[in-house]
């Protein structure tokens, strides 16, 4: 019986649980570009990006393009009604030949009361009238001959034409619409050079110049990296963003640069700036108030609660410049649903785009 018993309570006993690994979004950290001054958010603009109006006013009779058609220079785009042009133009060639004709009598009779003054068969005021009348008559002639080259321009301009190679970005007029001289009908962006728009904040404006140099990359293009250059920064902030255009200008531009592609700009340091550790934002945790980050130790995959040195705050990522070494595994996300000494299952993020580059 007391066998028995032994056997009993052995059977009973289970065996030790071993720990369940929680899962975690955690990748090796890498060393960042210390001339790297900061990366920025932006798109892709045209060099030159404008409004297309007709000169004149009138009735928006036929439209030939519609937005994301490319254009060349001279291609008609847009017509208004031209009725109304062509009658000026009609009632300006007619003022016209009417004023050559008067011309043409007031030289005729100039000429017979010159050869007749000579002759001393006219008196000088009569020779006088006579030239101031040719006079006026010239000077009739050629503002005729103004008015109607202006009813031409006139006529010309009911015609909307490219006048540089291109694509339509966007349609503000249709067919019926009446316009008034100067009302946009078409967004408009030049072919050829290309920009990238970064909205900087204020707080890191200051380290921003024009000529500073950049790398360019985009989501839609992972295997291109473009050289640029700052062209222009705005000299005040914008009024509701608080945030400052800057315009890069792309160096060697690509015909797979498209317009409103999502961009994302690494400008250089003007200085040299000593190497650090690029860690996304999301990674930071504060212990008390001094930053930190939650590292897995690689011998026995738990977590270690480690204290680093920020040397710079971005958009989007800070940079370490102590405390962490490149190669060592950090938690991304999640930061404070961990806690130390916690075995952790490293993995990546569900979605690549979240992954630091």
């Amino acid at each position: 019986m007391a066998v028995s018993v032994l056997l009993l309570a052995g059977c009973g006993r289970k065996a030790p649980e071993a720990e369940t690994a929680t899962p975690v979004i955690a990748l090796p950290v890498q060393a960042a570009d210390g001339a790297t001054a900061g990366r920025f958010p932006g798109d892709v603009h045209a060099r030159y990006e404008m409004p297309l109006s007709f000169r004149v006013g009138g009735q928006l009779s036929a439209r030939y393009v519609n937005p994301g058609d490319v254009v060349k220079k001279g291609q008609a785009l847009a017509q208004l009604d031209p009725a109304d042009t062509n009658n000026q133009l009609a009632a300006a060639k007619a003022a016209l030949e009417a004023a050559e004709h008067r011309l043409l009598f007031a030289t005729q009779q100039r000429d017979r009361d010159e050869a007749q003054f000579k002759q001393n068969l006219i008196s000088q005021l009569q020779l006088q009238q006579t030239q101031d009348t040719y006079a006026s008559s010239l000077a009739g002639r050629d503002q005729a001959k103004q008015q109607y080259e202006l009813a031409q321009n006139q006529s010309r301009y009911t015609t909307l034409v490219a006048d540089h190679d291109g694509a339509i970005t966007s349609r503000q007029a249709d067919v019926g619409q009446v316009l008034t001289a100067g009302q946009e009908v078409f967004g408009f962006a030049w072919s050829g050079e290309r920009e990238v728009y970064l909205d900087v904040p204020e707080s890191r404006i200051d380290g921003i110049t024009v000529g500073q140099q950049a790398k360019v990359t985009l989501p839609a293009l992972p295997n291109h990296v473009f050289a640029a250059h700052v062209r222009e920064v705005a000299p005040a902030a914008d009024a509701q963003s608080r945030t400052y255009l800057v315009k890069l200008t792309i160096d060697q531009p690509s015909d797979a640069l498209q317009l409103g592609m999502t961009a994302d700009a690494s400008l250089q340091a003007n200085k040299p700036v000593a190497p650090g550790i690029d860690i996304p934002a999301t990674a930071l945790f504060h212990q008390g108030e001094h930053p930190a980050v939650w590292v897995v130790r690689p011998a026995d995959a738990t977590l270690e609660l480690r204290p680093v040195t920020i040397m710079r705050y971005g958009e989007r990522d800070v940079l370490i410049s102590d405390g962490l070494k490149a190669g060592e595994r950090v938690v991304m996300q999640g930061v404070h649903t961990v806690s130390a000494g916690e075995k952790v299952a490293p993995i990546a993020p569900p979605h690549p785009e979240d992954a630091p580059q």
